[in-house]
């Protein structure tokens, strides 16, 4: 899976690199640029969420964050 989103997002930025040069000269050509950067992210993205250690995320939310004092909490009182 991994393998696949790395040689899918060098397709990507090939395409970028290809469309470039044509930006300027086109709408259609900035709008597909437009396209293929979007769908790079997505990518991109998808692959970030492969590398997250999802066990160390889901211990985390379960103990309780400590609130943060507030310069307003010390006059409170």
């Amino acid at each position: 899976m991994k393998k696949e989103l790395i040689k899918s997002i060098k397709e990507k930025e090939v395409q970028l690199a290809k469309l470039a040069a044509h930006v300027d000269k086109s709408v259609i050509c900035s709008e597909l640029y437009n396209k293929v950067v979007i769908e790079k992210a997505i990518l991109k993205k998808q692959l970030d969420d492969l590398n997250k250690n999802k066990f160390a995320e889901k211990v985390v939310r379960l103990f309780p964050r400590r609130k943060k004092t507030l310069i307003c909490d010390y006059f409170n009182s």
